[in-house]
């Protein structure tokens, strides 16, 4: 795939993120055969357990040396591997369009977030859906399964206008009543909502199945406190003003954000969620070493 076309993969990124691989711990439900373990057993090589025989199963599946330890007639059964069926959740709401000490708003890094995971796993053979909200699930493309198949994809990306305010408990219950298989969801957000409200909609996709990571995505500016003065700030999806002396809450503030983002890590955990925080100013492929491995 040409990649200097696209926004958000560039050549050079592309490069530093061929060698990278993915990978799951839930079994997954995929459209094809691949790495990934399946919940359904097969005939593959990675063996799973065993099960009693009974009439009708072909007798050359008996695993003859346990009967001659035992003297029972079980059969091994493997498990299936299967490709990756996955979705990516990215938040298009106006306070994603932020920026102060990032590489680039938070919304533009998110982008690059989201191709660079689509990429990856394509690259792998897997298929990788995109899920465009705010408070609303406005958009979607449908998992693509090649390079080529990702053009619309980083497309999109390309498109995308950050606006309006954003639901993020009503879009993962959305989601999760909406995917019909197990697949890996990564929601990337700047999750500036009730954490608790966050946790119910992760809570809902975990209990349907599927393998959740959250990418939680904030400008350094926004976890430490760098402004001085008598300063005036703007809530960006509700342009409410406040006036106030940075210096005299700048501890306070610290600290607050700081139980913020242990709030979100717990809900996260106790759902059996992945959460990283991703900062505006890091390279996006040292925020993506989270789960990634290379070959």
């Amino acid at each position: 795939m040409k990649t200097a076309a696209y926004k958000y993969l560039p050549p050079d990124l592309a490069d530093r993120l061929r060698p990278f691989g993915l990978t799951v711990r839930r079994p997954m439900e995929g459209p094809r055969q691949g790495q990934h373990r399946s919940p359904h057993h097969g005939s593959s090589v990675e063996f799973a357990d065993y099960r009693e025989y009974t009439r009708g199963d072909p007798p050359n599946l008996i695993d003859w040396a346990v009967f001659a330890r035992t003297d029972r007639y079980v059969i091994r059964r493997y498990q299936e591997e299967t490709s990756l069926r996955s979705y990516i959740l990215l938040d298009t709401s106006e306070s994603m369009d932020f920026r102060d000490q990032g590489l680039q708003t938070k919304m533009g890094y998110a982008c690059y977030l989201a191709a660079g995971l689509m990429y990856i796993l394509i690259n792998q053979g897997d298929s990788a859906g995109l899920m465009l909200f705010n408070d609303t699930l406005y958009r979607q493309f449908q998992p693509a399964g090649n390079l080529e198949g990702l053009r619309p994809l980083l497309l999109g990306l390309e498109e995308i206008k950050p606006a309006g305010l954003s639901d993020i408990e009503g879009i993962l219950h959305e989601a999760a009543e909406q995917l019909r298989h197990r697949s890996l969801v990564i929601l990337i957000s700047d999750l500036l909502q009730d954490p608790a409200a966050i946790s119910r909609g992760l809570r809902h996709l975990h209990h349907n199945g599927h393998e959740v990571t959250v990418m939680h995505v904030l400008d350094p500016s926004e976890i430490r406190l760098q402004l001085t003065g008598l300063v005036e700030l703007r809530e960006l999806e509700t342009a409410r003003k406040l006036v106030l002396q940075a210096d005299e809450i700048r501890e306070a503030y610290d600290a607050e954000v700081r139980r913020f983002i242990e709030r979100l890590r717990r809900g996260c955990i106790d759902c059996l969620a992945e959460y990283h925080l991703a900062e505006t100013r890091k390279p996006v492929e040292e925020v993506l070493h989270w789960r990634v491995i290379r070959a």
